[in-house]
């Protein structure tokens, strides 16, 4: 289905309606497709055991534990201590 960026201003929850009966919406802004409204998948499990680093993360020390990396960065910004 396509729709132009005026449809998508007045007519959104219509529009949101179609996308979740799994249809893809194409929204056009001058004539010219720009965007698409598509479902999303069910949700995944992001969990450390599941997705491990890859790329230059991959084989570095620090990280074995992606879990314990990940709240050491955070610590000094959150805590006022």
């Amino acid at each position: 289905m396509e729709a132009t960026a005026k449809d998508l201003r007045l007519h959104s929850t219509e529009l949101l309606n179609t996308v979740k009966r799994g249809e893809e919406v194409i929204i056009t802004y001058r004539g010219k497709p720009c965007a698409k409204l598509i479902p999303i998948e069910e949700k995944q499990d992001y969990s450390s055991s599941t997705n491990k680093l890859f790329g230059i993360w991959e084989n570095n020390l620090q990280t074995e534990s992606v879990d314990d990396y990940v709240r050491n960065i955070r610590k000094g910004r959150f805590n006022a201590d």
